[in-house]
């Protein structure tokens, strides 16, 4: 008797509607900037539930079948990336909400949970849940997870890692290791969540989580601040960190290349300050007293100015003047349509450090005769710098001088080539400039662990 392929055991216990091949298979993308180009798999599986996803992955196992799972598809790394041979399993219908707990603080949703339908949740129970980024209106809390997404709030809330309560994940094998506790302690034994969040689809897949909300903010102001020196910068941080009193909820920089980009055609965004200095910083505090918050946000711009610590700021006089001021430092489309093709970086390093580094950078890549543009911009205050980098093609060869120029100097400084896209395929050549041998060793010792016949995203991260 013939031995049934993978894909009719999937149709037989799923049924076909879960199961897409073929044309329907080519309609589809692995990357929400691709979706011109036809998805390459073998097939696409829609769950609906976890019990779903575990019997997807037993069938998947017991053929040794390659699996690959795609969320927002909102990635930078290659997570999503696939081929013929392998399996996809879409996250889009586990899409729900399936509790707020107000007493708790709490929200619990399906990994497919949009994060702009998330907060918009949270905010009609008059809550907050406040990691925040400009693919927010596409990439899936599954995802934000399985990469351990940063953000615009990082300064305030930390990284996801912080905000999850509870986890849910099927294993390479399709055992189901769920603890969707609420509580915020919890010190018995391993804390197993952590494995999987951030480990980019190689470990587990996960399928549900608990998250931490908080009580929304009363007050919400900004003020966009220009400066002549990144010592400044840095020095402005404290500043306002000090005198905001815990509120400082994002401050964000962008070098005048990248503010000018931001806020002129094709962007329809108004610059609410002159290009007349090197640096502006976008900051956002969040209180309890509109009124009294505002005037103390006024008060120490007036201090700064006076002490020389800015040269120039606009802060928002009403509270539609937040989502302008930020939709500014959102709309990273302005500077990549400045590039005919673009190389994009997320990197860490302590934040003294910064300014020189970037200006080295800046400096050995304008040396590269290719290189057509450079914009550099990041979340600062926790060390997190940005370079978007347009070229004239994809030549491999160029796009590694591009790739050397930023990555080499980051081990010496004790920086990382990752500070929260994650690895995926285009970084897997440089993980150890940011991890040891020991650690990377520990990491496959794991991954053997866990994924025995290496299915779960495989090619991904680490070398196996």
């Amino acid at each position: 008797m013939k031995s049934l392929t993978v894909i009719d055991a999937l149709i037989n216990h799923l049924g076909p509607s879960k199961v897409l091949t073929g044309e329907d298979v080519k309609e589809r993308y692995f990357h929400i900037w691709q979706m011109d180009e036809p998805l390459s798999a073998k097939a696409v599986l829609l769950p609906q539930s976890t019990a779903d996803v575990s019997a997807m992955m037993k069938i998947c196992h017991a053929h040794h079948q390659p699996v690959v799972t795609h969320g927002g598809r909102t990635n930078l790394v290659g997570s999503t990336e696939t081929n013929a041979n392998e399996i996809v399993i879409s996250m889009e219908k586990m899409n729900r909400i399936e509790e707020i707990d107000p007493k708790s603080r709490t929200i619990t949703v399906q990994s497919g949970a949009i994060l702009e339908t998330v907060q918009q949740a949270a905010a009609e129970n008059k809550l907050l849940f406040p990691l925040n980024f400009g693919a927010k209106g596409s990439a899936q809390i599954g995802g934000a997870i399985s990469t351990n997404a940063g953000g615009l709030r990082v300064l305030r809330f930390g990284m996801t890692r912080n905000l999850v309560l509870g986890l849910e994940s099927v294993l390479a094998d399709g055992r189901v290791i769920s603890s969707m506790k609420k509580i915020i302690k919890d010190n018995s034994a391993y804390d197993l969540k952590h494995m999987f969040i951030g480990s980019e689809g190689t470990l587990g897949i996960i399928t549900r989580a608990v998250l931490k909300l908080i009580e929304t903010p009363k007050s919400r102001n900004s003020a966009l601040v220009g400066l002549d020196s990144y010592d400044k910068v840095v020095a402005f941080l404290k500043y306002m960190d000090s005198g905001l009193a815990g509120t400082l909820s994002g401050y964000e920089l962008m070098w005048k290349v990248s503010y000018q980009a931001l806020t002129s055609l094709p962007s329809l965004a108004s610059p609410p300050l002159p290009y007349d200095y090197p640096y502006y910083v976008l900051l956002e505090c969040l209180g309890s007293d509109q009124e009294q918050d505002m005037i103390r946000l006024h008060t120490l711009l007036e201090d700064a100015l006076a002490q020389d610590l800015i040269v120039d700021a606009a802060p928002t006089q009403s509270y539609p003047d937040n989502d302008r001021f930020w939709a500014i430092r959102e709309e990273v489309g302005a500077m990549v349509s400045h590039c005919t093709y673009e190389q994009q970086f997320d990197v860490s390093l302590p934040i003294p450090l910064i300014g020189e580094f970037v200006e080295s950078t800046v400096e050995k890549l304008q040396a590269i005769p290719e290189v057509e543009q450079v914009f550099m911009f990041g979340h600062v205050a926790d060390g997190n710098i940005h370079f978007i980098v347009g070229k004239p093609n994809q030549d491999a060869g160029l796009t590694h001088a591009i790739n050397e120029v930023i990555y080499l100097p980051l081990q010496e400084i004790g920086g990382s080539v990752s500070a929260e896209h994650g690895i995926g395929v285009h970084k897997k050549a440089y993980l150890s400039l940011s991890r040891s041998e020991e650690e990377i060793q520990l990491m496959k010792d794991v991954k053997r662990s866990l994924d025995p016949r290496n299915i779960l995203n495989p090619g991904k991260v680490l070398d196996m």
